[in-house]
């Protein structure tokens, strides 16, 4: 079915992006979506959403059906996706409320998450050392000065396992690495994608920041109300800025040949 060039994945608090648009049920060799799959018109082009968490906000992360998700988008006719998340910031170059199209990340997940399409018979080893699509992140960065945001597009996320906030200690090992955003979904969504020859980008929004508190020694550096207190404050720029991130991307078969290409370098037959 080409119903759709571009998918949206929502995160916590991103539950809908369209007003109208129909709802499609996609069945998948791999069990069903996070929710059903809303397909409709934005900014002139045909796009998919999907919630991640669904919308009652009922799978935890380390729950969500990430291969099935992105299997529908493509089945869709899916060529780009944006991958929308929270995250929280590790060191003083981000705060609460900045977007950021991060380029790079670290997964630091454990068992339980299929994280491949390819178990065999044929042995598959997908490229993955731009986890995220050079272009699409280009768009973005010009979408979010045409609207007036601000974003970075320099980042590395770690991907935590969840569904649990992360200790102080292991706030300070990822921002001694040089890290800069936490988050516990964007592994293996991106990798996923990429199996499937599909773009991938990133849209972090900064909900809470790790640093007063690792400073201070006391206190949460996370709670799920900051979270979502957070999003509902920024929810409305998060969506004006997928909108324009959707009308300056490219046509989807312009996406770079590493990522087009990429089952033709991933075997050895």
């Amino acid at each position: 079915m080409n119903v759709a060039e571009i998918g949206i994945i929502g995160g916590s608090g991103f539950y809908r992006m369209f007003k109208g648009g129909r709802e499609l049920t996609v069945q998948t060799p791999y069990g069903p979506t996070s929710e059903v799959v809303t397909v409709g018109e934005l900014s002139g082009r045909q796009c998919a959403f999907l919630p991640r968490h669904g919308v009652r906000h009922h799978l935890p992360s380390h729950k969500v059906p990430y291969r099935a998700n992105c299997y529908a988008l493509k089945e869709l006719g899916v060529a780009q996706i944006i991958g929308c998340c929270a995250v929280g910031a590790l060191t003083k170059q981000h705060d609460v409320g900045d977007f950021v199209f991060a380029d790079q990340l670290v997964d630091f997940t454990r068992g339980g998450r299929e994280d491949t399409f390819y178990n065999g018979p044929i042995a598959t080893h997908i490229g993955f050392t731009e986890p995220y699509c050079p272009a699409m992140r280009k768009a973005a960065v010009g979408a979010a000065k045409k609207i007036g945001l601000n974003a970075g597009d320099r980042a590395t996320v770690v991907v935590t396992n969840g569904p649990r906030f992360s200790t102080r200690a292991e706030s300070e090992f990822f921002a001694a690495q040089g890290w800069h955003l936490e988050n516990m979904t964007q592994y293996p969504e991106a990798v996923l994608a990429r199996e499937l020859s599909l773009s991938y980008m990133n849209v972090s929004l900064v909900t809470n920041s790790h640093v007063q508190a690792r400073e201070s020694r006391e206190g949460e550096m996370a709670t799920a109300p900051d979270v979502i207190e957070a999003l509902g404050e920024h929810i409305e720029d998060l969506r004006r800025l997928v909108a324009a991130i959707v009308e300056m991307l490219p046509p989807g078969d312009e996406r770079p040949a590493f990522i087009r290409d990429a089952l033709r370098s991933a075997r050895w037959i």
